[in-house]
């Protein structure tokens, strides 16, 4: 079978990986049994505006509910409320659809049902700061996770113990209804309790986990809120709580499922496929680098995979600010990647966010070649000077090599495709 055109295979991976968490089919396959009494739905990420409306797509029976997602997220619902908020700041609009989502579970009963759907992008939705904090010590919080370079499994053990709705504190606030809780997962390793800083669904990470992250990571939290979480007031649920007992967690989409689903797309095209790992984390300019040495390997020494070949990748990587330049972290690996394969000949790449939404810009990421680092000379851009500033948007905006494809309506995580013919 002829392969088509690189960019237009990359993206034709891109999209089969992203059609594999299509929520209507997802949720179709999870509804939970019909309860008694009333069914809420509630639910907040950059993919549950789309949940919310394959729910009412599929669900036959009465319900209401609430969901807040990113700004230009939405999605069109007869009986489910949607409210944006902003991402990856948090913003009063977030602070008030967390007051609602807390209101919203309140006095319900064991006859009721309580459908949670999470995606990533829900832990800086959902702002709802602790007795004696306010939001500016939230978004102070976010601002330097964000910048720290620590993995996304340690900024959310460290969200949930600032918070009066993360850490399984929604789906206790909801007792002694059932919750259901329906996970699209953007973590590396796909614990769901991660997802959105588990507002549903609690996990075993402590305060002194997260102290030990603060000081890792070498993060500058306000006063108020490094004594907070000092103080026994911080202690999430434990999962072993009372109020979780009749709970239900269904993870409905995972990188590892879409990768699956991005390599016998291109098997189908006649290009065999390898994945490497769906839960890559690491420092993205870094994971680019290795990213590029092994496909300098295959192009040139047909090993360890032989050429042609699909080289694919999931996870979560993490940027450290050391400017202020724009991108994201899919747009700065693919920046170290083009760098590393400057000049080979036949290696195509494209990194992109699954939600539609690399950084703080419109691209979901971009694609880079052998030439990559050349055209972006005779533009006047230097690759290593970007790299170096944190400014991988620009460089690819300068040769026209970012990805826009929209918002997608799911997110399960990064997806790095590499062609090597």
């Amino acid at each position: 079978m002829t392969v088509l055109e690189p960019k237009s295979f990359l993206i034709s991976i891109f999209d089969a990986a992203v059609a594999a968490a299509d929520p209507e089919r997802t949720i179709r396959d999870h509804l939970p049994a019909k309860p008694r009494g009333r069914t809420i739905v509630i639910g907040a990420g950059k993919g549950s505006a789309q949940m919310a409306a394959a729910f009412e797509k599929v669900w036959d029976g009465p319900i209401e509910g609430l969901v807040v997602t990113r700004y230009g997220y939405g999605a069109k619902c007869e009986r489910i409320e949607i409210i944006e908020a902003a991402h990856p700041v948090p913003d009063a609009a977030g602070l008030e659809a967390s007051r609602r989502l807390l209101e919203k579970v309140q006095g319900l009963t064991s006859d009721d049902l309580v459908v949670a759907l999470i995606s990533g992008g829900g832990s800086a939705l959902l702002p709802s700061p602790a007795a004696g904090l306010t939001l500016a010590d939230e978004i102070a919080v976010n601002e330097a996770l964000l910048a720290s370079g620590a993995p996304i499994a340690a900024m959310n053990t460290i969200r949930k113990h600032v918070s009066t709705i993360k850490g399984g504190r929604l789906a206790a606030a909801a007792w002694p209804a059932k919750v259901v809780s329906l996970v699209v997962s953007d973590i590396p390793g796909d614990n769901p309790a991660l997802v959105a800083s588990g507002p549903t669904v609690p996990d075993t990470g402590s305060r002194e986990d997260a102290l030990a992250s603060i000081a890792a990571y070498g993060m500058k939290l306000p006063d108020a809120v490094m004594e907070h979480i000092n103080s026994a007031e911080a202690d999430a649920p434990s999962p072993g709580d009372e109020r979780f007992s009749r709970n239900e967690v269904h993870l409905i989409a995972s990188a590892g499922v879409s990768l699956e689903a991005a390599a016998a797309e291109a098997r189908r095209q006649g290009i065999e496929a390898v994945i490497l790992s769906d839960s890559i984390e690491g420092e993205a300019r870094e994971v680019g680098g290795v990213h590029a040495a092994i496909a300098r390997e295959v192009a040139t020494r047909n090993r360890p995979f032989s050429k042609p070949v699909l080289i694919l990748s999931g996870g979560e990587t993490t940027v450290t600010l050391r400017a202020k330049g724009k991108g994201g972290r899919n747009s700065e690996f693919l920046l170290a990647f083009a760098i590393g394969i400057s000049g080979a000949d036949n290696i195509h790449a494209l990194a992109a966010d699954t939600d539609g939404i690399d950084g703080s810009e419109d691209n979901a990421g971009a694609f880079a070649d052998g030439s990559t680092v050349s055209r972006m000379r005779s533009a006047a851009v230097d690759a290593k000077a970007m790299l170096a500033g944190n400014n991988a948007w620009t460089a690819f905006n300068a040769v026209g090599d970012l990805f826009v494809p929209g918002p997608t309506g799911t997110n399960v995580n990064d997806l790095r495709a590499i062609l090597v013919r």
